[in-house]
């Protein structure tokens, strides 16, 4: 066997290794230049494989690293296609957290990447994927080889049964869509459930100004389009002012907070806010301050990968949250220095089971053994 670890989270990388008792194989990365003599000016990326890999079986871990993560792919794609070439006899590729795996549906006029990211990890030699919390579940359908999509939910409920007075928190999802994921962990914990409703009328105005549910026009004369054209704005100023005032009284009324409402009881309870991931916080923090609001004792977010796009760790060290607790499927070293709030959970144990059973052909279902079909 065969362990090589890209520039993503080397880290990581070194823990799972630790934990297999063998060292990382030799590989040499290099970001903007080829050969020997780096070019400032070329931002092509070179890999060398460091050790023969002729019918040898190679894990290669990567991750989307939340600041370069285009090149990250762009090096696990040469890293297997690396090994490929090289004559390996199976390609493994172990990536906590799958890039693009947000942008699984088509938008508008847009595509689907994720879709893209499977095609290319096919192409380049890749056999198996080991991943973790995918965004979607759906998302392995993309894929022509087998996937591993591992759960860090034991990780995330033995930290909650570590909170002080724990028994008093209710978990709360962030959007309607996560619910089935907050009912499992509630329903383990023995907990009561809470759900966020989020404004969503600007993004439907969008996806209806889109136009792409709408029949084209039929033949006519350019002064009855101008008057449907007419009429329409009419009717889209007029639901606009009944929506302001809609939301005013609702705001006046206390059923909302800042375009969020919620649908349960947290008042004197500590808030449990359950996601898969954490990119930007606008929306998180909003949910945090309602549940401020309305009485919320101590507010905790956890997610599985933690992202932090430009910003976000600022905007939590100044924000009403507690804590978020994160894994670190992506590199946390940096966020955790600069905000005291910002937790990490280790998820190597998992990580390396899963490539030591795959390794000796062993069954994967013991590292399922605790999880609901809804985590």
């Amino acid at each position: 066997m065969e362990f090589f670890c890209g520039t993503s989270h080397k880290d990581l990388g070194e823990m799972i290794c630790k934990r297999l008792s063998i060292d990382p194989s030799p590989m040499k990365s290099q970001f903007g230049g080829t050969g020997d003599e780096v070019d400032s000016t070329c931002k092509e990326t070179h890999v060398e494989i460091g050790r023969s890999v002729r019918g040898r079986e190679v894990f290669l871990l990567q991750t989307g690293s939340p600041t370069d993560v285009n090149n990250a792919i762009m090096e696990l794609l040469i890293m297997a296609y690396s090994c490929k070439t090289a004559s390996a006899a199976r390609i493994i590729a172990v990536i906590p957290y799958l890039p693009y795996s947000k942008q699984s549906k088509m938008r508008k006029r847009g595509s689907i990447p994720a879709k893209l990211v499977a095609k290319l990890l096919a192409k380049s030699g890749v056999d198996h994927l080991v991943t973790m919390d995918l965004h979607t579940k759906e998302i392995q359908g993309f894929f022509d080889f087998p996937v591993d999509n591992l759960r860090s939910s034991s990780f995330l409920i033995k930290y909650i049964q570590e909170i002080p007075n724990y028994q008093n928190s209710v978990i709360v999802a962030r959007r309607p869509e996560s619910m089935k994921r907050a009912t499992s962990f509630a329903e383990r914990l023995k907990l009561n459930i809470a759900v966020i409703h989020i404004d969503q009328s600007k993004e439907a105005d969008i996806d209806r100004e889109d136009g792409r549910c709408s029949p084209p026009p039929s033949s006519c004369s350019h002064e009855g389009l101008a008057s449907r054209r007419s009429t329409s704005g009419e009717y889209v100023r007029r639901r606009t002012v009944s929506e302001s005032a809609s939301a005013t009284a609702s705001d006046e009324t206390g059923d909302e907070f800042r375009g969020v409402k919620i649908v349960g009881e947290v008042t004197g309870r500590v808030a449990i806010i359950m996601d898969d991931s954490i990119d930007e916080v606008d929306s998180l923090i909003r949910i945090a301050d309602c549940l401020h609001a309305r009485g919320a004792h101590r507010i905790y977010a956890l997610a599985t990968h933690g992202i932090f796009i430009s910003g976000a760790v600022e905007r939590i060290e100044e924000s009403v949250i507690d804590e978020v607790i994160v894994t670190n499927t992506v590199p946390q070293e940096d966020f955790v220095k600069r905000c005291d709030k910002i937790k990490t959970i280790d998820i190597s144990p998992l990580l390396a089971e899963a490539v030591r059973r795959i390794h000796h052909g062993e069954s994967m279902s013991f590292l399922f053994r605790n999880i609901s079909t809804n985590d």
